[in-house]
């Protein structure tokens, strides 16, 4: 007689998310995070690595088209208006994401960081995944995303 076989549960983060809105302080003032017109995906692989990429719509174009030459004001404004990172992540045993851990990222300070439930929950309900998040600083960010299928 063989052991019994258990089914371990879909991990329901997997796959790609693309934003569909971004808010500051959403119980609040609600401000845009990422502009009128967010843009960004989200990655989770099976093997347990994530790449993240959001972007306001609206930042204006440089100049020049070398990217290393851009004015102090169009560097400043692609900062604030995007962010991109990547790294690992991990799921709980019933396939809900648990945490994760960056490895690389265009903000300097976030690599290495490690984030539990306590401040980064995402929650998937059906193709629609919420990220809520709390910066160091106490400030919360919601950021809404869809399945891409």
């Amino acid at each position: 007689m063989s052991a019994p076989v258990h089914a371990t549960p879909p991990n329901k983060v997997l796959g790609t998310w693309r934003m569909v809105s971004a808010q500051i302080d959403p119980e609040g003032k609600n401000l845009p995070a990422y502009g009128a017109r967010p843009s960004g995906l989200l990655t989770f692989t099976p093997d347990m690595h994530f790449i993240e990429v959001l972007t306001d719509s609206d930042v204006p174009r440089f100049a020049s088209s070398v990217r290393g030459e851009g004015t102090d004001a169009e560097n400043r404004a692609a900062m604030a208006g995007s962010i991109g990172f990547f790294g690992t992540y991990t799921v709980d045993e019933n396939g809900e994401f648990s945490g994760n851990k960056v490895e690389g990222c265009t903000f300097p300070n976030w690599i290495g960081s490690v984030r539990t439930r306590k401040e980064l929950r995402l929650v998937v309900d059906g193709d629609v995944m919420t990220e809520n998040f709390e910066r160091p600083d106490g400030t919360k960010i919601r950021i809404t995303f869809e399945r891409v299928r």
